[in-house]
């Protein structure tokens, strides 16, 4: 778990459970011939220096925090477009999060402190309950 370190929260757009990002990066990274996962954004974080000292991306989906990924650098790309944008490089490993709900907002945050999720202890959302409730649960704050 990245406690006590600044991190960064996403929306995962399209993507309802970690697995799927698993597999979306994956074939990012064929396609690419790159051996490290990576998320490209518009602005640079100016708190960059803090981020690189053992934070993560955590990434909301379909309403919930539900996975996370070590932030391993930023790099600065151009777009097709001419436009200088934010490569966040991330840690190929994908760590579920006990879910966590968490509204739609544009962009990325900071997330830091007592907002941080913890880190699942089943290693796994996959349980044998519905996912409807698993949700309603982890709505309710029932872990």
């Amino acid at each position: 778990m990245a406690t006590g370190k600044l991190n960064l929260i996403k929306l995962c757009v399209g993507v309802e459970h970690p697995q799927e990002l698993i597999d979306w990066q994956q074939k990012r990274r064929a396609q690419t011939g790159r051996d490290t996962s990576f998320h490209i954004t518009r602005m640079w974080p100016k708190r960059a220096t803090e981020l690189l000292d053992g934070g993560s991306l955590y990434w909301v989906m379909k309403g919930f925090i539900k996975a996370r990924q070590q932030i391993i650098g930023l790099e600065r790309v151009t777009g097709e477009d001419g436009i200088a944008r934010c490569a966040i490089l991330l840690d190929t490993n994908v760590v579920n999060i006990e879910l966590t709900p968490r509204r739609a907002f544009q962009g990325w945050r900071y997330l830091e402190g007592a907002q941080i999720p913890r880190d699942s202890e089943t290693g796994s959302q996959e349980i044998d309950l519905p996912e409807a409730l698993i949700h309603e649960l982890a709505r309710l704050g029932v872990r």
